[in-house]
């Protein structure tokens, strides 16, 4: 069986801000039992390729979800869960 990695990146220039939006998202995505990959995007040219003006930011699967705040940890195993489907 193949186990399918979800693809998460946390845009941001590693403020407290962003590595609070990383552990949400870590607990997050192991409490529902995800397997995931979080890539760290710290390059501004590489944040706003994703036409992102705030920071922190969420992409999963290359998709921005997130923009500019910490979602509440139901808020943030709702959006993995629908993305793990």
């Amino acid at each position: 069986m193949k186990v399918i990695l979800m693809k998460i990146q946390i845009l941001g220039t590693g403020c407290p801000k962003c590595k609070a939006l990383t552990e949400a998202t870590e607990h997050a995505a192991k409490d529902l039992g995800v397997a995931y990959e979080i890539e760290k995007v710290t390059d501004i040219e590489k944040i706003m390729s994703f036409g992102v003006m705030m920071t922190p930011a969420l992409v999963v699967g290359g998709e921005v979800k997130i923009v500019g705040k910490i979602p509440a940890a139901e808020e943030m195993k709702k959006l993995l869960s629908s993305e793990a489907k």
